[in-house]
């Protein structure tokens, strides 16, 4: 049976090789470009991991998109974001306990997560303060956390209060139940909540209301519950807020886990519940855990059965469906895990040089990218003692330090990355942002919880920096008409604008980092400013579509031509394939 014949041509096979050889030296020369964008989409180092880890990032597009309110205004999200956690408490030497502070304090972090452990603190009974277990004539219980404090306000930092680790007398079978399970009576933790909150009110803000409570041991030995958990945590919450009104209140941290087993409950579905039990009442800030296990902090696989960076975005979709848009998410513990070869890689397992690299990025793309999102706490400065690094545990490989103070790596990185200056990001951001830099004559404006600012007659110029391709002012309400404001953009000419309206785009134009400064005419009043990165095309990129639909149109219109001669002249190939079909 007769096969039609393809007639080759020679210079076109030529060409087509040649074509192959030009990208195969292509991919080679920007074998370096194209892993490093590889590894900022997955997260992934090795070339094999990146192709499995693009091939799943696909996946993404078969997910209903997440809904994450980008420009919602979110309070305590525009705060300094480096936090760290510590186990200061655990320091018997009051001199050891001022290094770390010293050592945190140098390194450009402005948090620290402390726990005030309830057992610690009101250790034999209910009213109790002091502590007799080493010295029988008892010592102050409190003695010890005045001075965590004493040293949080000589370094300029502030504290993040956990409070958790109820005492065995709160509850009737000791710890039968574990020594972190709640007490009988939640009550009880509430008045002790508010006896912490009152003795450090004005000097402590920020209390967290335990800790992991969707895990186990954090809940005891016993099945983890939301509803039980949302019941402690309101009646903690409005004891807090009677001893102090000013206090913020951050839910119990939520572990990372896919478990269903009841002892350890995932972190989606217990969130829902706790909603669904009311705690949407019942916290300021909402806090998670933010581990990235296996992979870097630019994986942006939104997984839900694998646990990575990008978690957060799962947890904002669940705040946001809830109504929880206007609330922050802080990360109250982040870290990559560096467990030598003869330790279990339970948490991951990443060198010294890979942790140093990642826990900058992990900071740097949550600014970028989540604006709300506030305080990051790194998983941690050190422990007092070497027990852990002693029992191969794999928790004592998170460590900034060792129990000797010998730094790791990461400290230089995060301290060399903590002086860089701020910058504000894409989000709408209150006026109170950490960015801005206010000079004399500005003060908080009490109608908006002091998140806005209102100038006086004479008040100096702001400044900050800012990355996106616009910034829009919103201003508040004036009694006079007599305000308004001059700006500059990159030492641009000032331009002035006086009484014309709620809100101003004071800039447009290309992508990238912009100082602006503002200066106030009359009793001006800011409660927002609002940072967008529209998507932009380059010129270059017109230019070259242009000539690439050029060149398509000529080679097209060429082929035209040539058939329209061929089919006139007969053709110089041989007859067509349909008369040789119907020769056949």
């Amino acid at each position: 049976m007769w096969q039609p014949t393809h007639h080759r041509n020679p210079a076109r096979l030529l060409i087509a090789a040649g074509a192959l050889v030009i990208l195969a030296a292509a991919a080679f020369a920007l074998r370096g470009p194209l892993q490093a964008w590889a590894f900022n989409q997955t997260g992934e180092e090795s070339l094999a991991a990146q192709g499995r880890g693009l091939a799943q990032l696909a996946l993404n597009l078969a997910h209903p998109p997440l809904k994450l309110q980008m420009y919602a205004a979110v309070d305590h999200g525009g705060v300094n974001p480096f936090g760290i956690n510590t186990f200061l408490h655990q320091e018997v030497e009051p001199v050891k306990r001022e290094q770390q502070v010293r050592l945190i304090a140098e390194a450009g972090f402005h948090w620290i997560r402390q726990e005030f452990p309830w057992e610690d603190i009101e250790i034999h009974g209910p009213g109790d303060f002091v502590d007799r277990r080493n010295d029988p004539q008892g010592v102050d219980a409190w003695a010890k956390y005045d001075h965590i404090v004493d040293l949080a306000d000589k370094y300029g930092l502030e504290i993040i209060a956990r409070l958790s680790s109820p005492p065995d007398w709160s509850r009737a079978d000791g710890d039968a139940r574990g020594a972190f399970a709640p007490p009988d009576d939640y009550d009880d933790f509430a008045r002790y909540a508010a006896t912490v909150v009152a003795r450090y009110r004005g000097r402590i803000r920020y209390y967290q209301v335990w800790n992991e409570p969707n895990i186990y041991p954090e809940w005891g030995e016993q099945m983890v519950d939301p509803e039980d958990y949302t019941d402690l945590l309101c009646r903690a919450y409005r004891a807090i807020k009677a001893a102090d009104p000013d206090a913020v209140v951050l839910s119990g941290a939520l572990a990372p886990t896919i478990e269903l087993s009841g002892r350890d409950f995932n972190d989606y579905i217990f969130l829902q519940r706790m909603y669904d039990a009311g705690a949407g009442a019942c916290f300021d800030v909402l806090s998670m855990q933010g581990y990235g296990l296996w992979s870097g902090p630019t994986d942006r696989r939104t997984r839900p059965l694998v646990v990575n960076y990008s978690r957060p975005l799962l947890i904002r979709d669940i705040m946001v469906r809830n109504g929880d848009a206007h609330k922050a998410i802080w990360i109250s513990e982040m870290n990559w895990n560096v467990a030598p070869e003869d330790v279990e890689a339970r948490y991951g397992r990443v060198t010294l040089e890979q942790q140093a690299r990642y826990a900058p990025l992990a900071y740097q793309r949550a600014q970028e990218e989540w604006p709300w999102v506030g305080v990051i706490s790194f998983w941690y400065f050190k422990r007092a003692e070497p027990d852990w690094l002693a029992e191969r545990r794999p928790e004592a490989y998170f460590q900034m330090a060792d129990p000797d103070f010998n730094l790791m790596p990461v400290y230089d990185a995060m301290k060399a990355y903590t002086h860089q200056p701020p910058v504000m990001y894409v989000g709408n951001h209150w006026a109170d942002h950490w960015a801005v830099s206010y000079g004399q004559g500005w003060r908080p404006w009490l109608h908006e919880y002091d998140r806005a600012r209102v100038a006086s007659a004479d008040a100096e110029p702001i400044t900050f920096t800012f990355y996106g391709t616009s910034l829009r002012v919103v201003l508040g309400p004036h009694g006079t008409p007599d305000y308004g404001l001059i700006f500059r953009v990159d030492g641009s000419p000032p331009i002035e604008r006086l009484a014309c309206c709620p809100s101003l785009v004071l800039w447009r134009g290309r992508r990238g980092l912009h100082t602006v400064e503002i200066e106030p005419v009359g009793e001006l009043v800011i409660t927002h400013f609002v940072v967008r990165d529209d998507p932009q095309v380059a010129p270059g990129v017109l230019v070259g579509g242009a000539a690439l639909l050029a060149g398509a149109w000529y080679v097209a219109r060429r082929r035209h031509l040539a058939d329209e001669e061929a089919s006139a002249g007969g053709g110089e190939d041989g007859p067509s394939l349909d008369a040789d079909i119907r020769a056949g």
